[in-house]
């Protein structure tokens, strides 16, 4: 993964990264390539079996010593959240890159124990929640980051978010669940990431904690595997059209690395170079709007 911008890179070695979704696909692919510059790891993952797997994995493939921590949580649920980010701060007594990189979409309505739709609780809620809970461990590094998967789904979305109706339950029914709801609803929670990344960079401005988001592209993993035969033979014929996980994960390793990350704060990237997102994720009205919703949905006081 050559630096194809010519920028000078941060050193990784001993930096402490946290991330979710790193069993798997794009995060996987992002926690080989990191291990592999000697940062020491934290990994959110719901299979402990899996996840200790994947660390002694993480081990292995590098010459260096590092430590990869494991973190079991579900991410659809608030409480085990919580209860995680009591656990990361206990153990963890820096964290320099947190790495939202966990991501679901599901063909079915469903509820959370919380009352949420369970895309929009994993894809936009549970990185929102978390990083608020950690965000102060985050403050305390030289130099922290955040950075959050998106998607070029976003730009499904024409209208904007529809916040009268967050868990969408209509999208999952008749012709709006067969031309696409679910999927809908997928692109409004990439949405709300991109979303997200600007309101937080603009309340963390004049700080040493910088936010971004990236589109990985088209990747060949497992995502979308939960949803029955249908959704597997699409995944499947996609695939030929697809990047390789490593591919998907370069522009979230080289914002990871980049040393001087200041001019792409609050931006969305992709390629390894910043690029404009649809209109709609542009308005700091509707960034503001989601940022309250989002407290309201996570009973989170205001940072």
């Amino acid at each position: 993964m050559a630096n194809i911008t010519g920028k000078k890179e941060w050193n990784l070695k001993n930096k402490y990264v946290l991330i979710t979704g790193a069993t798997n696909g794009i995060g996987f692919a992002a926690a080989k390539a990191i291990a592999s510059r000697g940062a020491n790891l934290g990994i959110i993952a719901r299979d402990n079996g899996r996840a200790e797997a994947i660390a002694a994995q993480l081990k292995e493939q590098t010459s260096k010593q590092i430590k990869v921590d494991i973190f079991i949580a579900d991410l659809a649920s608030q409480k085990s959240i919580r209860k995680v980010a009591m656990q990361i701060l206990e153990r963890c007594p820096k964290i320099d890159i947190l790495v939202n990189n966990a991501g679901a979409l599901f063909d079915t309505f469903q509820k959370t124990e919380d009352g949420v739709e369970m895309t929009w609780a994993v894809n936009h809620l549970a990185p929102f929640l978390l990083t608020s809970l950690l965000l102060d461990r985050l403050k305390e590094s030289e130099a922290a980051r955040i950075i959050n998967t998106a998607s070029h789904g976003h730009k499904m979305v024409k209208k904007g978010l529809e916040f009268d109706n967050v868990n969408a339950e209509h999208l999952y029914r008749g012709v709006k669940k067969v031309i696409g709801g679910p999927t809908l609803c997928y692109a409004q929670s990439k949405l709300a990431n991109i979303l997200f990344t600007f309101e937080l960079a603009r309340r963390l401005e004049g700080t040493n904690v910088t936010v971004h988001c990236f589109d990985p592209g088209l990747v060949a993993t497992n995502f979308n595997q939960n949803n029955g035969v249908l959704a597997k033979v699409t995944m499947a014929v996609m695939k030929f059209f697809s990047r390789t996980p490593d591919e998907g994960a370069d522009t979230l390793v080289w914002l990871s690395e980049l040393k001087d990350v200041s001019d792409l704060n609050g931006y969305y990237c992709a390629d390894r170079q910043k690029k404009a997102p649809a209109v709609v994720a542009t308005n700091r009205e509707t960034a503001r709007k989601l940022w309250e919703i989002s407290e309201e949905q996570v009973k989170l006081s205001a940072l």
